[in-house]
């Protein structure tokens, strides 16, 4: 088509999306189009800040690395990746689910651990942390010989991968439901920590005068086959941050209750005082199981 106004750019652009072969890429792109030229004309977008746009786009694929990944952070500073959990969730986003954002930092291959072991690989200082997690169906009935991978920041905020100081796979661990449904573990307790903000979405935070905190939070992703594989983030409660979450994560389904303990371990003499401990039900839904890709290596 020759263009003779702005209109006929839409209608042409729509025009090319509908030969698109697929049909679930075809209504993907023509509703894309459509709300992007109607968000041009919306906001009435200067050249400038189309160019501005384009540049912070290169620049976020610049700064994603092995360790990295800056468009995971913007999805998340957005509220896009807890809409798109939320709504394909839970019955559709009608009823409560465990289901939660995978985050920047989930890595495959972390170590095997039997259940009772700790996570912990190089000096980590923090108050004790205990584990237990128990995975169930729709139904409430145990998940036996589930793969569960857990991973969390260190006390000083900081997953191992950011941190020289930590040894690799540090605070992650892979276990296996008992015939209970339960796993159990020792760790340190996490701590809130800031996204790293020297890229573009700290700038984004500066410009809307927002933090950049996460709550302290337990990570899990928890593989059966005939599941769906199970992404969940855990969230104490106690944190300053936990109504105001940079990532937009936090639902009340995911609040755990790590509770304060200043009396000695009754089994074990060589955890220090005080100690926390967190018991938390996993639930799975049917579905097919498909592991997520990694955002780092």
């Amino acid at each position: 088509m020759i263009l003779r106004g702005p209109d006929d750019v839409t209608t042409d652009a729509l025009s090319v999306m509908a030969q698109t072969s697929n049909p679930r890429f075809r209504e993907i792109m023509i509703s894309l189009v459509k709300h992007l030229h109607a968000f041009v004309r919306d906001v009435r977008l200067t050249e400038a800040e189309f160019r501005e746009a384009a540049a912070l786009l290169n620049d976020m694929g610049k700064l994603t690395t092995d360790t990295h990944n800056e468009f995971v952070l913007m999805a998340g500073s957005l509220g896009v990746s807890s809409l798109v959990c939320l709504l394909n969730n839970g019955n559709n986003g009608n009823s409560e689910t465990s289901q939660s954002l995978l985050g920047p930092f989930w890595r495959l291959n972390s170590p095997r651990v039997a259940n009772g072991g700790t996570i912990i690989r190089s000096d980590t200082p923090g108050e004790p942390l205990l584990v237990t997690g128990l995975v169930v169906d729709p139904q409430g009935d145990p998940v036996v010989g589930a793969e569960v991978d857990v991973w969390h920041a260190s006390p000083a905020g900081f997953y191992e991968n950011q941190d020289p100081d930590q040894a690799d796979m540090n605070l992650r661990g892979k276990f296996t439901t008992d015939s209970d449904g339960r796993f159990w573990f020792s760790t340190v307790k996490m701590v809130g920590y800031p996204l790293p903000t020297d890229g573009v979405v700290g700038r984004l935070l500066i410009a809307q005068n927002r933090h950049p905190y996460r709550p302290a939070h337990l990570h899990a992703l928890i593989v059966k086959p005939g599941f769906k594989v199970l992404i969940s983030q855990v969230y104490d409660p106690s944190d300053a941050h936990i109504d105001t979450d940079v990532q937009f994560g936090v639902t009340q389904a995911l609040m755990g209750d790590f509770i304060r303990h200043d009396e000695p371990h009754p089994s074990d003499a060589t955890v220090t005082l005080p100690w926390y401990s967190l018991d938390y039900v996993y639930r799975m839904e049917p579905g097919e199981t498909v592991l997520p890709r990694a955002p780092i290596k």
